[in-house]
């Protein structure tokens, strides 16, 4: 593996927090779906969050039980069978914490600098406020 794990967690923080964000103002999934550009940039960050998960593991950095955020990730992708608005929402307002969870446990309980993949981060996101506020705070 090319890329240092720090990073990969760190991906998966902002595309968290990325999709809070865009998820807050809706109560339900007809409305969130019927709202195209954060239906669609939350779909996005839902992918790299899948992207980034398989990275880790394949590090053996998380237990397998979170291959199904991977399979999720190839679900939305290539569009098996449509893609559930429903499930979409639940994964995004209810189950990404527990993940996020974990990987800040996982980052603390083996105390896995984020330094330097922060730092990156802001280099790459210098013009998002928004997410820069968010690296701030990690």
């Amino acid at each position: 593996m090319s890329r240092d794990i720090a990073f990969y967690m760190v991906d998966i923080l902002i595309a968290s927090d990325k999709i809070r964000r865009y998820t807050q103002k809706f109560t339900n999934p007809t409305a969130f779906l019927h709202s195209e550009l954060e239906w669609d940039a939350t779909i996005r960050e839902l992918e790299i969050i899948g992207e980034a998960t398989n990275k880790l593991l394949q590090a053996n950095i998380l237990d397998p039980q979170y291959r199904m955020i991977v399979d999720f990730r190839n679900q939305i992708v290539h569009g098996y069978f449509g893609i559930d608005e429903t499930i979409v929402w639940e994964v995004a307002t209810l189950l990404l914490n527990d993940f996020i969870a974990t990987i800040q446990n996982i980052v603390d309980a083996n105390h896995i600098s984020l330094q330097k993949a922060i730092a990156c981060a802001k280099e790459d996101h210098h013009y998002n406020p928004s997410t820069l506020a968010f690296l701030e705070t990690l």
